[in-house]
């Protein structure tokens, strides 16, 4: 597959257990072939979207001093507004690379109960609190609104994850239901000079978690995809679309049959006149902390030994310098 195909989930959501297994079919295929699939007919309102398309752009045109009142106390924390040049996505795959040409803003879960889940030592790890700008206006109710209608999509479409692998279709309910994943407004400036060499928007990496639900901008300078066959192709991106992919653990989970795909964000060309800055959401699902993945696969046939959710994301955190313990 050369291409990530776009599937319409309009027959599974409206549709019987049949019209489910079809469009769990064409995931499965993408998800073999390419790891990439862009979804339509998705439920989710344009206006959510929209609202908080509008509410970051409005954010990221803040004077930087402004921007950095939202930043945690410790860069390590991953909450809050991270400035220009903090991180290299690329690390996590451990390639050596200049710093990604983003800033961007971390939100968690939106929906934190108080139970120990959540307030215990191990759970506080995961949890630490949001931080929120006081400008612009309506920026944390659009955060939160999106959040919900993503946190809801992904427990659909783990369900036909569920279906695509041949196994109960509720299989995913309790393992995705606290999730300790999180969502990032990433902004990337105009590139007003050349970029150092080797250094992109954002460079060559898996994710590392389950579903990852990504929301982008039609502009020069976006998304590109590494393929079988080996070379990079653009990616399409439309504010009515999102697009999929699966992370590594979820790869994991599969038992290698889905793809964890390298991905990147190119540099619009220097001399292109429509250049200009790009906003793109994504939300990363992780699984519960405390769930013990296990690949499906039959008795003796599993590829990897099972490994606990949250140790998981803690390795891969300690790679990209996020903070892997419990704030004081």
């Amino acid at each position: 597959m050369e291409h990530v195909p776009v599937i319409d989930l309009a027959p599974a959501r409206t549709g019987d257990v049949a019209g489910r297994r079809r469009v769990a079919g064409l995931i499965d295929q993408a998800c073999v072939e390419i790891g990439f699939f862009a979804v339509t007919g998705h439920g989710v309102p344009d206006a959510v979207g929209h609202a908080l398309r509008e509410a970051a752009h409005r954010y990221f045109a803040l004077p930087l001093d402004v921007k950095r009142r939202a930043g945690p106390a410790d860069e390590a924390t991953p909450r809050g507004y991270h400035a220009l040049g903090g991180e290299a996505l690329s690390a996590a795959n451990d390639a050596v690379a200049p710093p990604d040409l983003k800033e961007f803003y971390h939100v968690g879960p939106v929906d934190v109960g108080a139970d120990a889940y959540y307030t215990g030592p191990r759970g506080r790890q995961f949890f630490p609190p949001n931080i929120w700008p006081e400008d612009p206006p309506g920026f944390r109710a659009a955060a939160v609104t999106y959040y919900r209608a993503m946190d809801q999509l992904t427990g659909f479409l783990m369900r036909l994850t569920a279906l695509g692998l041949g196994i109960e279709e509720t299989f995913f309910d309790d393992k995705v239901s606290r999730s300790i994943g999180t969502m990032r407004l990433n902004y990337y400036p105009r590139q007003l000079e050349a970029p150092l060499a080797g250094q992109l928007r954002a460079g060559a990496h898996t994710d590392y978690g389950g579903l990852t639900i990504l929301n982008g901008e039609d502009v020069p300078g976006g998304l590109q995809v590494w393929t079988r066959s080996g070379r990079w192709v653009d990616v399409r991106t439309a504010p009515d679309q999102f697009v999929v992919n699966i992370g590594d653990l979820l790869m994991r989970w599969t038992n290698d049959r889905w793809l964890s795909n390298l991905h990147r964000v190119v540099n619009p060309p220097l001399a292109d006149g429509r250049h200009q800055a790009r906003l793109s959401i994504a939300f990363f699902n992780h699984p519960n902390w405390d769930v013990m993945i296990e690949c499906v696969a039959p008795p003796g046939q599993a590829r990897h030994a099972p490994v606990m959710s949250g140790d998981y994301r803690d390795l891969k955190y300690a790679k990209t310098g996020f903070a892997t313990t419990a704030p004081a």
